[in-house]
């Protein structure tokens, strides 16, 4: 049995693969857009707070007579003169000498070497996260350095890092939305062509059409072409079979009829031998006569009305068992329309109460019912039966029906062929009525 994966339609298999590298690429891709952009943001709010630092640094002195740091610029921004604001400057030698901002008010800044310019988060004195930049400087005459400092809240920045991730994400989602409804659109119309061709293998195994529609692509359509031939030659082996069975079987009818009128001048003890020799090889030719002409579940098989097929038949049989005193009655559940070929109905039928006019004794029924596609024939008899074990017997594999019984086994053999060309299965059991009671089904049923 196949497996799931191996079963799964193209159409699936595409929309799978290119889920994969949507899921896979758009991610990475969004990654890389939000870490670059959160660098990117991160640097100019860097670079905006280096800024201000110059200016700190630009406007300290010191006073070496009273040995004080003082401050003269202006930096132009409320936010440094509100307490706790969030914006801070601080100097200091980490010493006696310490100058900050007012909006630092009694709270310092922790402060770490760096000679050169760096930039490093912290928390703050209520707190809030801090981005702070800052670096060392030599005054003079002052002989060590001072540690210049600015900070900000970097809530703001925090805040406009994760605005950007939630829009460029859900812009993902969205994109991903829409490329997989492109590519589902782009996958059907891709496949429109195979689900065409597909109908017309359908038509061809209903028997609506005779060959594949070649109005494809190019791809498409040389493969069409090539099932076409593949049908045509196929079509054309059977028939020749059908026409070399058939001329075979009346070749061989001629030197039999010769060779039953040379019977009569054979001595009698010897004529009874040979008479049963003659009636197994004529058995035999109008075995696989009928054989020959069966249609079986070829590509080419029209929906037809069983009863229409029949009716002639039945008529027949009904007024041939009239003159038995046989009461032969039909029983319809419904009249199906099914993809038989109207010989090959005809025979199985045929050969069915023709069997069971032989053997019935005063009542032959036969029944036809449906379900779903199944097609249900049963034909029984009153006549004397068969046990268990030899219907069992007649079924096994590798038996022939017609050695059962010898005088109607041939045309149960014939159906049993012409069953198993349609796919059906053949049964026979003990009759309700109580002689033979002989039900097929066929997946024949076609429903308008």
């Amino acid at each position: 049995m196949p497996s799931l994966r191996a079963r799964r339609s193209i159409a699936t298999r595409l929309l799978l693969a290119a889920l994969a590298i949507i899921g896979l690429a758009l991610p990475l891709a969004g990654w890389l857009l939000s870490h670059h952009y959160q660098r990117t943001a991160v640097e100019a709010f860097d670079e905006r707070l280096e800024a201000t630092l110059n200016v700190v640094i630009a406007g300290v002195t010191f006073d070496p007579v009273r040995q004080t740091l003082g401050y003269q610029s202006a930096l132009g921004d409320a936010r440094f003169d509100q307490v706790f604001s969030g914006w801070y400057w601080q100097i200091t030698d980490q010493g006696e000498h310490r100058l900050a901002s007012r909006s630092l008010w009694d709270q310092r800044l922790p402060v770490t070497d760096s000679r050169t310019l760096s930039a490093r988060s912290l928390e703050g004195p209520r707190g809030q996260p801090l981005r702070v930049v800052e670096r060392d400087i030599y005054l003079a005459p002052l002989s060590s350095p001072l540690h210049v400092s600015v900070a900000a809240d970097e809530s703001s920045l925090q805040a406009d890092i994760l605005g950007f991730q939630q829009l460029l994400w859900l812009g993902i989602v969205a994109l991903s939305a829409l490329l997989l409804g492109v590519l589902a659109l782009q996958v059907r119309f891709g496949l429109a062509p195979l689900r065409r061709m597909n109908a017309h293998l359908r038509a061809v195994e209903q028997g609506a059409a005779s060959r594949m529609d070649t109005r494809l692509p190019e791809e498409l359509a040389t493969l069409a072409g090539s099932m076409n031939a593949v049908l045509a030659r196929d079509e054309r082996l059977i028939e020749r079979g059908r026409h070399a069975a058939g001329n075979l079987a009346h070749a061989l009818k001629t030197p039999l009829s010769v060779m039953r009128l040379q019977l009569k001048h054979v001595e009698p003890d010897q004529r009874e031998r040979l008479d049963t020799e003659l009636a197994r090889i004529d058995a035999a030719v109008r075995h696989h006569l009928a054989r020959a002409s069966a249609a079986g579940s070829g590509p080419a098989l029209a929906s037809m009305s069983l009863e229409k097929a029949l009716d002639g038949l039945i008529e027949g049989l009904t007024r041939l068992a009239a003159r038995r005193q046989i009461s032969l009655t039909p029983r319809w559940q419904t009249r199906p329309r099914v993809r038989l070929d109207q010989q090959d109905a005809q025979e199985i039928v045929g050969n069915l109460l023709d069997n069971a006019l032989r053997w019935a004794q005063s009542r032959v029924t036969l029944s036809i019912a449906i379900q779903g596609a199944t097609l249900t024939l049963s034909v029984a008899d009153d006549g004397p039966g068969m046990s268990e074990s030899e219907c069992t017997a007649a079924l096994e594999r590798g038996k022939r029906l017609d050695e059962q019984r010898s005088e109607s086994g041939l045309g149960l053999a014939i159906v049993a062929d012409l069953v198993a060309l349609y796919g059906g299965t053949l049964t026979l059991s003990r009759a309700e009525i109580g002689g033979l009671d002989v039900t097929l089904t066929l997946p024949v049923v076609v429903h308008d």
